[in-house]
């Protein structure tokens, strides 16, 4: 078997992330942000903008670099500051120092940076089939432990670490907040201006009606009241039984409900009801479906001693058949799999800095990297010339790094010009160029 002889070029330049030219287009046609950074928290002369920076370490997040450490293999990458516009690339400490400096003044700017990108770059937003754009929000864990950082304390998946609340709009799962949080704060802590924030948000994307899903941490009467107020809004809001008795609601259940025998020992019984709960002095009429499960054989045929009862319950504010309020709240799963992304695909479950301050900034930078990815996504990898893959209405955000950021490519510089040479085999090549020239002349 012949073997490889290895060397490394002394003239030619290539890349192997290829995609940060279309990161860059976004960062510098569709968001303000590193403008705004600059303006906002000038430097004295000689220093490096902040706007370089945010830059740098949104081209790193992209590629699913998060530790500041991570900027050291760029400094001598001409594909990396070329593509991102980047006048001097920063090291890892001045990018720390800096970020710590300017973190809760540039939080806000990066935070409406983010939707003004989606707004910008017109990005498709997808209703279900009931007309209703979704917005799920969540918290979802983030582990940190073994660590000093500031706000790390215990979560309720038994890890320390934070517990960010995330909202999302639409089926493909644009992020509109990405708000850290300590492990230790309950979700319905502070959660009133979260869900308004997000619903302007989300009103300034799109004016059709809007369906909000809630897991049972949100089931508070402040929360069905802030909903049932806002014009246009329906939501979701799956049921906290706390102390109320569940067989007793069973019982009501396949007494008054619809009952359903889909196999041999397992019953359903859906049941819709309406409450009345005082709030500040004015009472309010809301609507629950109710769904009991029994089983007296599981599903392997085995007969139980005694049966087990399952109760579940939805608030909910649509007129619909109770089956499809069940499904609609179901499709809800589909954010799991969004916040696994941002932890996982983007590496960024354990934050790099030791300050909160710091991290909850880079987390909102995370949320504006990961909407460019989802774009990217969107249009070269759905409805562009993709590469053979199985039909999907989106792509995971891992997928989009494979396929496009990841691809290898040569940078040639002729004249006053730039070129990115890609290899004449290269499958994703025409998906990269839907992308770029629909960016560039849109």
């Amino acid at each position: 078997m012949k073997q490889f002889v290895l060397e490394q070029s002394k003239k030619e330049f290539y890349t192997s992330h290829s995609g940060l030219a279309l990161v860059g287009l976004c960062l510098n046609k569709f968001c303000s942000l590193p403008a705004k950074a600059r303006n906002t928290f000038p430097v004295s002369s000689g220093g490096i903008g902040l706007d370089d920076i945010i830059r740098s370490y949104v081209g790193l997040l992209t590629i699913g670099e998060s530790d500041f450490e991570a900027i050291t293999d760029f400094h001598d990458d001409d594909h990396f500051s070329q593509s991102l516009r980047v006048g001097r690339v920063p090291s890892a400490e001045t990018s720390r120092q800096r970020l710590d400096e300017v973190a809760p003044g540039l939080l806000r700017i990066a935070d409406a940076c983010s939707v003004e990108f989606l707004k910008k770059a017109r990005v498709s937003i997808s209703a279900l089939d009931t007309g209703h754009i979704p917005v799920d929000c969540d918290v979802f864990g983030m582990d940190n432990s073994k660590t000093k950082k500031e706000g790390v304390s215990g979560i309720y998946t038994g890890h320390d670490g934070y517990a960010p609340i995330a909202g999302y709009l639409g089926t493909e799962g644009w992020c509109l907040e990405l708000e850290l949080r300590p492990g230790s704060q309950h979700g319905q802590e502070g959660f009133i201006p979260f869900i308004v924030r997000v619903l302007e948000k989300a009103r300034s994307l799109t004016s059709k009606n809007i369906l909000v899903r809630l897991d049972s941490a949100h089931d508070a009467i402040d929360t069905r009241v802030t909903l049932a107020e806002r014009k246009n809004v329906s939501y979701i809001v799956k049921w906290n039984p706390r102390r109320e008795d569940q067989r007793e609601w069973a019982v009501r259940i396949f007494r008054e409900g619809n009952v359903t025998f889909p196999r041999k020992g397992k019953r359903i019984g859906l049941l819709t009801v309406h409450l009345q709960q005082v709030h500040e002095g004015k009472t309010y009429r809301f609507k629950r479906v109710m769904r009991a499960v029994e089983r007296t054989i599981d599903r392997r045929g085995q007969c139980l001693m005694a049966p087990e009862i399952e109760v579940e319950g939805w608030w909910t504010t649509l007129d619909l058949p109770e089956k499809e309020v069940l499904g609609l709240y179901a499709d809800r799963g589909t954010s799991e799999q969004f916040h696994a992304e941002i932890k996982s695909d983007m590496d960024m479950e354990r934050l790099p800095s030791g300050k909160f301050a710091t991290n909850a900034l880079i987390l909102a930078l995370g949320g504006l990297a990961y909407n460019i990815l989802r774009a990217i996504g969107q249009l070269g990898l759905v409805s562009g010339e993709t590469p053979v893959r199985h039909a999907a209405k989106r792509r995971r955000i891992k997928t989009v790094m494979q396929e496009l950021m990841y691809l290898a490519a040569r940078l040639v510089k002729t004249g006053r010009r730039l070129k990115l040479v890609f290899s004449r085999h290269c499958p994703a090549f025409k998906a990269f160029q839907t992308v770029y020239t629909r960016w560039v002349y849109g």
